[in-house]
């Protein structure tokens, strides 16, 4: 399963990095961009296997990544959103525009690496 590309979106430059430490040392293809913005124009370039988005970024959030994806890309590659407890209205509306899977922040790097091997076996 190596070489599998993979959209990072995420405007807390800490967990970027970590994140793309942990996905890389899994043999992932990594593109990041820390706003939304930066993502749609990756996702529109790369065409990821997934894509993995922070709902609260600058430009563009990560709501309006996941329309972007699915009603203007029309496109189905998984969609793993992560955002900050007490955000609920926002989760509900990531899954209603086409979000796959939610994790709270903070969350355990290894368990999100689980959740991305499911959806790219």
């Amino acid at each position: 399963m190596t070489n599998r590309k993979i959209v990072l979106a995420e405007d807390n430059p800490t967990l970027l990095l970590l994140l793309k430490f942990k996905l890389e040392n899994e043999g992932f293809e990594l593109f990041t961009a820390s706003d939304g913005k930066e993502a749609m124009a990756l996702i529109e370039n790369q065409s990821p296997d997934l894509i993995l988005t922070d709902i609260m970024m600058p430009f563009n959030d990560g709501l309006e990544v996941i329309s972007h994806i699915r009603n203007n890309l029309k496109k189905e590659t998984p969609v793993i959103v992560f955002s900050t407890a007490g955000q609920e209205q926002m989760v509900l509306k990531a899954f209603k525009l086409g979000a796959n899977d939610f994790m709270s922040k903070p969350f355990s790097p290894d368990e999100l690496i689980v959740r991305i091997k499911r959806f790219l076996n």
